[in-house]
């Protein structure tokens, strides 16, 4: 009897070897939806606003993400900053109908642009308490000021079998937002701040990717660090997902990193005019690819 104890326990635990094998070598997709500079444009752009006209707007955007959600078991709905400022909506309500219609919309997480300043510290913190999701920067020291318990450097989302790390990077706000609006906020280096936790996120906490929210902007012609040269310069970063620039990029672009592993770009405009879609694929041992790459027309165009 002893015996055949051992034997039937060695073929469950065969077969549940067997079974993890099987679920390891299933490919699994995991689709990111971002954006980024939306500025307060709730509603779509008026009918004679040329070229833009009917187009963005939360409902739309809503609609679309829904939609996306039914067709697709993983997905991830990330921000890059820059919620706030630019319709009446803002002047009027501070950024608080901005944030309950991103925590309608289920928003994974988003990172603080120049903008979301705006209102000062006080008013960032004060309409924080209407999101569900983190604001997630690594490289603002918000010690001793509003802000102090109001953000994460990190955070691990799960997605099926996979961990996926997100951190965010900020702009150097001297120069850009009067001292008074971000009051003791220290700007400490994006490189090295971000580089860190993409470290912890995938050599410490086993994430299968790691994400960068960044209000850096895309590129410039000066010595301005971009999401470009930040890129290059970081390490074990696997996306990053932009803002500031307000950049329509046609594609997503990819660039070797510090030790010559690749970084994928991605920035969506403005205003809410488009919805990013980025299809990464993860096969046996977790391997990455990037299987598809759209920026969807957030409005009356979407369907067309």
């Amino acid at each position: 009897m002893r015996q055949a104890g051992l034997t039937t326990g060695s073929l469950l635990s065969s077969r549940y070897l067997l079974a993890n094998l099987d679920e390891a070598a299933v490919e699994q997709q995991l689709t990111i939806l971002h954006t980024n500079d939306v500025h307060s444009r709730l509603d779509p752009f008026p009918m004679d606003a040329g070229v833009n006209a009917g187009q963005g707007g939360v409902a739309a955007r809503a609609e679309l993400i829904r939609r996306i959600r039914s067709e697709e078991e993983h997905v991830l709905l990330l921000d890059a900053g820059d919620i706030f400022q630019g319709t009446p909506y803002f002047n009027f309500y501070k950024g608080e109908p901005d944030i309950k219609a991103m925590t309608a919309m289920g928003y994974d997480a988003t990172t603080m642009g120049n903008h979301d300043f705006d209102g000062g510290l006080e008013n960032f913190a004060t309409q924080l308490r209407h999101a569900s999701f983190p604001l997630i920067i690594c490289n603002y020291d918000f010690t001793a000021t509003p802000m102090e318990h109001k953000y994460q450097p990190y955070r691990i989302f799960k997605r099926g079998r996979l961990k996926i790390g997100v951190t965010g990077v900020g702009i150097e706000l001297k120069g850009l937002v009067p001292d008074e609006l971000y009051g003791n906020t220290k700007y400490l280096d994006p490189v090295r701040y971000a580089s860190e936790q993409a470290y912890r996120l995938k050599k410490k906490e086993g994430c299968d990717m790691v994400i960068c929210l960044s209000h850096l902007g895309y590129r410039y012609n000066d010595s301005r660090l971009s999401d470009r040269v930040f890129a290059q310069q970081s390490e074990n970063i696997d996306l990053i997902l932009g803002g500031h620039t307000h950049t329509f990029m046609e594609a997503p672009e990819v660039l070797k990193n510090k030790v010559g592993e690749d970084v994928i770009i991605n920035q969506v405009g403005w205003s809410g005019l488009v919805l990013g879609r980025l299809d990464i694929k993860f096969s046996k041992g977790n391997r990455k690819n990037l299987a598809g790459s759209r920026s969807i027309i957030n409005g009356k165009k979407a369907s067309e």
